[in-house]
């Protein structure tokens, strides 16, 4: 038998060291990401999930998986360091070969400022030119002595890695993969003209960009500025195509995000969950969600005991402690002020300006089911078309019903002795005789006349609504007359209403007092987060066409006098238990 010698045992050793590292870091971008931060940033690096998530999404891309990804995440989350630089040096290092993976793979990176692009693309080369990387990947590949420099480097197997900004020129040049990282500057969210311009060089400039339109990819990541930059501009338009990852700061589980990052080996999808709404299965140690998707499209607790966790112990959960705890998040949330917090931080910008409604003024109702409704109103908004540059059509529904008051009367008589006051007997039958108005359901659709028309009826037919109002306007003409003649037999009235020359704007001030007094109510369900959202940010938001709906509904109520509020309830009470003359009444005329 042959003996090797120690140095012959030592060199073995260290190339099977050098095949694992170089195994592991081809199998995970994650781990080609960890044991390369060393020449990438001189910071440490600080393991989290949320930038293992970015990896794995990025992984689909290169594989072919996915090729349209919008990833939403905080700043100072590393994703310049994973997306500009570790992708493209771990996709030239796979020895897989495909149209998005391999040394052959061109990219092309764009960035608001070219001085970031730039700052990226001269990383990412000092990174593949390092001795870490030389050893393990230096027979896939060589740079190109004719074609390196900072805004464009190529290599001898056909890839290519070219920097340019947000608003340049792109005759003649493509990509395999394009990526935009920062479209816009946090301070551009100020400016309508800049985030426009931006979409404008979009649509006409970068999107036609891809080497191959059928195999390409495009990957889009950004913290949120605005509902009009250039991820709430793809998702408005092309929401299905796209695969959306948003990672807000602090949980908020009604809007839990999943993607499918593609299929395995069986056929089976690859789901993966933001884990702050997940479980660990005690057999398997796999994540189980807590929350699912219902038929509307609505993030709900898959059962009571999963709403009460979700709802008490993961809402709010942060998004990387290691990296942010409360107190790093407080601090940045108190600089940044809500507005922007809402944008960077929670993904979930809100209008500067916005606000005659504040979200905190609806009552939230916990209950599961809704309590028994004395009259149902539907209201809509309509818009008969599919072409996505036009408005929503909106329905909302509404119940109005009298809230108990058993509570506060049994409180009243244990604090009297039993003995109940003039004053307090009149607020114990106005708490217990006051209506509410409850949100109970809603939807936005872009639908044709005919779709249209079956989806209102059937939403009537649904929520047991006893009357429908629309707009008395040129498309609410023809809904109306359509829903009279195919539905007439049914249960609920169909009535045009005349706003009286008010505008939008004035519509919705003439209801806002019934909102800070606390008499609408909606329920905890995805799709009434959307109808709070686009309320609290009217007039600047994107969308308003909800919010018509909800001033309709609710000045149609006030109008039938079947919203009636507190202190006009309480003056009416007063008036009839006021002292009258018990004297004989005296016939005004002989009998």
């Amino acid at each position: 038998m042959r003996v090797l010698s120690i140095d012959n045992q030592k060199i073995d050793y260290e190339k099977q060291l050098l095949e694992l590292d170089r195994a592991d870091c081809e199998e995970s971008l994650y781990e080609f990401l960890k044991n390369s931060w060393k020449y990438i940033d001189s910071v440490p690096f600080t393991d989290g999930w949320p930038i293992e998530a970015v990896a794995e999404h990025l992984e689909a891309v290169a594989r072919g998986q996915i090729r349209r990804l919008i990833i939403n995440i905080p700043p100072r989350c590393a994703k310049s360091s994973l997306t500009s630089v570790a992708f493209p040096a771990w996709v030239w290092a796979q020895s897989q070969r495909g149209p998005t993976i391999g040394p052959g793979t061109q990219f092309l990176h764009a960035s608001y400022a070219q001085q970031l692009s730039l700052r990226d693309s001269v990383k990412c080369r000092r990174l593949i030119e390092s001795p870490w990387y030389r050893k393990l990947w230096g027979d896939r590949f060589r740079l190109t002595s004719d074609q390196n420099t900072k805004s464009r480097f190529d290599n001898d197997k056909g890839g290519s890695r070219l920097s340019t900004s947000v608003g340049s020129a792109l005759t003649g040049e493509g990509g395999h993969i394009i990526v935009v990282d920062d479209p816009n500057a946090a301070q551009e969210a100020f400016s309508e003209a800049t985030i426009a311009s931006t979409i404008e060089w979009w649509d006409a400039a970068l999107s036609t960009r891809l080497n191959d339109p059928k195999t390409g990819a495009f990957v889009v990541i950004q913290q949120r500025l605005s509902e009009e930059d250039l991820t709430g501009h793809i998702t408005s338009k092309d929401e299905g195509e796209w695969t959306h990852l948003c990672l807000p700061m602090k949980y908020e589980w009604q809007r839990h995000s999943y993607t499918t990052l593609g299929y395995d080996e069986n056929g089976d999808e690859i789901v993966w969950n933001d884990p702050r709404g997940c479980v660990e299965d005690e057999d398997t140690g796999e994540l189980v969600p807590l929350v699912e998707v219902n038929d509307d499209g609505e993030r709900i607790a898959i059962s009571p005991e999963a709403q009460e966790v979700l709802e008490e112990e993961r809402e709010g959960s942060l998004l990387w402690e290691e990296r942010f705890g409360i107190e790093e998040v407080n601090i940045l949330e108190k600089q940044l002020g809500p507005w922007a917090a809402a944008g960077q931080l929670q993904q979930r910008p809100e209008p500067k300006g916005g606000g005659i409604i504040k979200s905190d003024w609806w009552q939230v109702w916990q209950e599961p089911e809704y309590p028994p409704m004395d009259y149902i109103i539907a209201s809509l908004d309509t818009a008969y078309t599919t072409k996505t540059e036009n408005d929503f059509s909106a329905m909302t529904v509404w119940g109005v019903f009298t809230k108990s008051a058993t509570a506060q009367i049994t409180r009243s008589v244990a604090r009297h002795g039993g003995l109940m006051s003039h004053i307090e007997v009149t607020r114990d039958y106005v708490d217990k005789q006051s209506p509410k108005v409850m949100m109970m359901y809603a939807w936005q659709a872009r639908l044709e006349l005919h779709e249209l028309v079956e989806k209102v009826a059937e939403s009537c037919r649904k929520m047991k609504v006893d009357k429908l109002i629309i707009e008395n306007k040129a498309a609410g003409y023809s809904i109306a007359q359509e829903l009279r003649r195919l539905y007439g037999h049914e249960n609920f009235a169909v009535q045009l209403v005349d706003p009286k020359g008010q505008d939008k704007l004035s519509r919705l001030y003439s209801v806002q007092h019934l909102f800070a007094e606390g008499m609408i109510f909606a329920p905890v369900r995805g799709w009434a987060d959307m109808v709070i959202q686009q309320v609290g940010t009217f007039p600047k938001g994107k969308h308003d066409d909800l919010v018509d709906t909800v001033s309709q509904s609710i000045r149609h109520l006030r109008d039938l006098n079947l919203l009636v509020r507190a202190p006009e309830l309480i003056h009416d009470v007063e008036d009839s238990m006021a002292f009258r003359s018990q004297k004989e009444d005296v016939p005004l005329y002989p009998i």
